[in-house]
């Protein structure tokens, strides 16, 4: 009797497992050719210039202050860790090195796409939700609108033009924050400072830099859509779909940017 019971929970946790699996699979299936399909509608008629420009502006502008603090704060807290470990080898004078190309390769890439997709992602993620769940995505479909087009293409584009711009602003105001430090804080010349930032720089530096934020903005937007139009509950399912998207996007991210470390440090390799 109870080894009959026995083999009834197991096969029953066997069946369960399958069954998330399959869903796994065929939810990875759906977010991939969402994805095709939205970069497909980037290139090919009709577009939706207003809605791109719109959701540029949310993306970007709507972002640019939780993109300040963050790479200004990071770029002063980066100069005071570095200077307190590079005091123990006499090489102080080296920190606006470090903070560039740290900032510059990696925590300015990762940091702002994480900033971006917990205000921006989510919010995609809850907006197109409740479009799908008050069957206004239905509308645009008796329309005659695809809502790929319509909805996530411009989406798509916000993220990958406006998440490298928002980098850049990041890494400048990093940079400098980490100069205020190193001037007044840690008794460093202005001058040598930021020639040491200078001669720091390479043509590779810049490259990884910039292909990085690309992609995280690909990611974070996509993801965001695939939950929204995932949605199912209610609004009960909203706020799931919307938790699931930032977490998701954010593990994503992190993921992508090892591999891509890896690739980019294979082709652009340090000098």
């Amino acid at each position: 009797m109870e080894s009959s019971r026995s083999l009834a929970l197991v096969a029953s946790m066997g069946r369960r497992l399958f069954d998330r699996f399959k869903e796994t699979v065929l939810a990875v299936q759906d977010y991939v050719l969402l994805a095709a399909r939205g970069l497909a509608a980037l290139f090919t008629p009709p577009r939706y210039p207003r809605e791109m420009v719109a959701q540029m502006d949310s993306l970007g502008v709507g972002s640019l202050s939780i993109v300040v603090l963050t790479g200004m704060f990071t770029g002063m807290v980066l100069t005071l860790q570095s200077a307190a470990s590079l005091d123990a080898f006499g090489a102080r004078p080296y920190v606006g090195r470090l903070v560039c190309v740290s900032m510059v390769r990696e925590l300015g890439p990762v940091l702002t796409a994480l900033m971006v997709t917990g205000r921006v992602g989510s919010g995609m993620a809850a907006e197109l939700g409740s479009m799908v769940v008050t069957q206004q995505i239905d509308a645009l479909r008796v329309l005659g609108s695809d809502p790929i087009r319509k909805l996530v293409a411009p989406r798509l584009l916000a993220g990958i033009v406006m998440v490298p711009l928002l980098t850049i602003i990041s890494d400048t105001l990093g940079i400098f924050g980490g100069s205020l430090i190193g001037i007044f804080n840690l008794k460093l010349s202005w001058e040598f400072f930021w020639r040491s930032v200078g001669n720091a720089l390479t043509i590779n530096d810049l490259v990884m830099g910039l292909a990085k934020p690309v992609m995280f903005g690909f990611i974070l937007s996509s993801v965001g859509c695939h939950m929204g139009l995932r949605t199912t509950g209610g609004t009960q399912g909203v706020g799931l779909a919307t938790t699931r998207s930032v977490v998701v996007a954010s593990v994503l991210i992190l993921a992508s940017d090892f591999f891509m470390t890896k690739l980019l440090l294979l082709l652009f390799p340090v000098t």
